[in-house]
């Protein structure tokens, strides 16, 4: 998930309480199809080390009960600081603050931005952390690796300090192909505009960030605001990322690159996109590869009407095919403005794909749509959405897939209120449940829910993460999980 697209509100936020809606039941989840969802709790240790805003962007599942989530929190000191937290055999750990990030951060504010975890006690989290110099803070990537349990300390990325040298670099995603086999990607500031970079781990040791080969050639060297949204491993050194990049006419376009057997390929613009994209605005939101050779790739583009329109986009066996709109979108979009948000595959040519489009009167509804067997069928709003929508505004954030036909949808909604409440949605051999408000976020939710995050492991069960604002309009992390 890219995170950047999602508009998050925090401070500020003028909070309303309301009477808190009937507790859902063990019984009445599942018959909305919720899977017997657990009740959401905010994430242990953290309200400790928070003492302002707290943001859990990034979950990741390794198999079931063994889980990871990271995000960032405020400390006393107002400073922005980096945090994972870690559930073993089915049971939450403490929130601790990335080790070696005290060190680093000197200019106060740091963040995980993406956390994969390839097996039990053995993940991987990248954001970037702010470096003080004189009068001046310099943002910087940085990466932390858990090795069967316990946390080395966050290094800068190695080979960005020579690439960014205009002081702005993060890691936005991450990925494991195996236990101490991953990749980063992300963006560095050069002298005139911002790169992509991604930078590959192999037994442990990482090796220098590069550019994203071919990238150069695309941009044809104007300036504009280049980077990877979103990297995913099948194995270790067969990866995919997806971003975007400036061309020559200052027009944003989507682009993938490919790395085989360790070494990456040159970045392509996304096959078709150049028809789809006449106004000039395109973007890779999401990847998920299935296997080597075997991924899908889903984002939005502008059409000729000036309307954000969502696209999904194939690999099969090492070529790209052409882009296309997500089927029923057209019919759905009429307010003129969708995109995807998260991709997921289960395996190769069974994906499901979520984010949101709008009505007309700009009203923003969430839609998943599902492919089987590599045909895409037509995208729906999410069932259930329309009751608790009230407030028309909702999106799906994130997907993930256990297994074909059996995945997991999260986002958020507005209710009558107008607050801003958190939900999850099941897809059970092939069929969408009805969404639920996340169990438990009405107690701790004041006004502004979201899940950022989801993910299912092939046993079938599934962790979420997000935040919520506390009665004292602070916004703490929550984690929820279905067994």
């Amino acid at each position: 998930m890219s995170r950047y697209r999602i508009i998050v509100a925090v401070c500020g936020v003028a909070l309303a309480w309301c009477a808190a809606p009937l507790a859902i039941t063990h019984a009445a989840q599942l018959r909305a199809g919720g899977a017997a969802w657990g009740k959401a709790i905010e994430v242990p240790g953290l309200a400790a080390l928070n003492a302002g805003t707290a943001l859990l962007v990034s979950v990741s599942c390794a198999s079931a009960g063994n889980c990871l989530v990271g995000g960032s929190y405020q400390d006393r000191r107002y400073g922005g600081q980096a945090f994972v937290a870690s559930e073993r055999s089915g049971r939450w750990g403490k929130a601790i603050e990335v080790p070696g990030t005290a060190d680093l951060n000197t200019g106060g504010s740091a963040s995980v931005n993406s956390v994969s975890c390839a097996s039990a006690g053995n993940c991987t989290a990248g954001g970037f952390y702010t470096q003080r110099v004189g009068k001046k803070n310099f943002g910087q990537a940085f990466v932390a690796s858990e090795r069967n349990g316990r946390w080395g300390k966050a290094i800068e990325v190695p080979g960005t300090g020579a690439l960014n040298v205009a002081g702005n670099a993060q890691v936005v995603s991450v990925s494991c192909g195996s236990a101490g086999n991953c990749t980063a990607g992300g963006f560095y500031f050069a002298r005139s505009s911002q790169q992509p970079f991604v930078a590959s781990e192999r037994n442990g040791r990482w090796g220098k960030a590069i550019e994203v080969p071919g990238t150069a050639t695309l941009t044809a060297g104007v300036f504009g605001f280049n980077q990877v949204y979103s990297v995913s491993c099948a194995s270790a050194g067969n990866c995919t990322a997806g971003g975007q990049y400036t061309d020559g006419s200052m027009n944003t376009q989507a682009f993938v690159a490919s790395q085989r057997h360790g070494r990456w390929r040159k970045a392509i613009e996304v096959p078709g996109t150049a028809t789809l994209n006449t106004g000039g605005l395109a973007q890779v939101s999401s990847v998920s590869c299935a296997s080597a050779g075997n991924c899908t790739a889903g984002g939005s583009y502008r059409d000729g009407s000036g309307n954000t329109q969502a696209f999904v986009a194939g690999q099969r066996h090492g070529r790209w095919r052409k882009a296309i709109k997500v089927p029923g979108t057209a019919a759905l979009n009429t307010g003129g403005f969708a995109a995807v948000n998260s991709v997921s595959c289960a395996s190769a040519g069974n994906c499901v794909t979520g984010g949101y489009y709008e009505r007309r009167h700009r009203a923003r509804q969430a839609f998943v749509a599902s492919q089987r067997n590599g045909r895409w069928g037509t995208a729906i709003k999410v069932p259930g959405t329309r009751a608790l929508n009230a407030g028309r505004d909702a999106q799906v954030v994130s997907v993930s897939c256990a297994s074909a036909g059996n995945c997991a949808a999260g986002g958020y909604y507005s209710d009558r209120s107008f607050n801003f409440q958190a939900f999850v949605a099941t897809q059970r051999n092939g069929r969408w449940r009805k969404a639920i408000e996340v169990p438990g976020t009405a107690t701790l939710n004041a006004g502004l829910a979201q899940i950022y995050s989801v993910s299912c492991v092939p046993a079938g069960s599934c962790a979420a993460g997000g935040s919520y604002t506390d009665r004292h309009g602070h916004a703490q992390g929550f984690v929820v999980s279905r067994s």
